[in-house]
């Protein structure tokens, strides 16, 4: 896994092998069961996590008690609950992993003590954010402008990996459609 983490961090910014190494020395392994939670609504989030293997969630619950997906992270991504994660807020997501995972994850007070040390570190910070920011607006146009099928076919173009690896409950979750709506969409494309 620490081998994943460095081909990913060597991709995203230029350090030296020791600037590389000390950076993974703060990365500790976990190991999670399926449905394992991380991370549960008003709880603040302390970590972010690198997935090696499996896949981690990032969900709410909304006023009807059904739960609504924000974000699959599968191998060689990022995840934590960013609002949380930046402000020292409560959480109002839940982390949970979806298969048995294996990650990699750095302390929020470790990953600020890198920020502080290593100028390149900065840069990876500022490009996931920006990735993120991307990702979430790209997110919330596709519900305000999309209907299910559209959703459904740009899900299947840009992330298959959601439709092919994850139960139907959750890809609906994740479009934000319900489970009969997704069934006949993927009965009919």
């Amino acid at each position: 896994m620490y081998e994943q983490l460095r081909s990913y961090i060597n991709n995203k910014i230029r350090v030296s092998e020791e600037e590389l190494n000390f950076i993974l020395s703060y990365f500790k392994p976990l190991q999670l069961e399926k449905h394992e939670l991380l991370l549960a609504h008003g709880q603040t989030s302390q970590r972010t996590f690198f997935v090696g293997k499996g896949c981690l969630r990032l969900f709410f619950i909304n006023e009807e008690g059904q739960e609504a997906t924000r974000h699959f992270a599968f191998e060689n991504q990022f995840a934590t609950a960013l609002v949380s994660f930046i402000t020292g807020e409560p959480s109002v997501e839940f982390i949970q992993a979806i298969e048995p995972t294996e990650l990699l994850y750095i302390t929020h007070d470790d990953f600020y003590h890198l920020l502080n040390i290593i100028p390149q570190w900065e840069k990876f910070y500022r490009s996931y954010l920006e990735m993120a920011y991307v990702n979430n607006t790209r997110r919330l146009m596709s519900f305000l402008t999309q209907d299910a099928t559209e959703k459904y076919r740009q899900l299947l173009e840009e992330n298959p990996v959601i439709v092919r690896r994850l139960p139907n409950k959750m890809v609906a979750s994740y479009l934000n459609i319900s489970q009969e709506t997704l069934s006949r969409l993927k009965s009919k494309i």
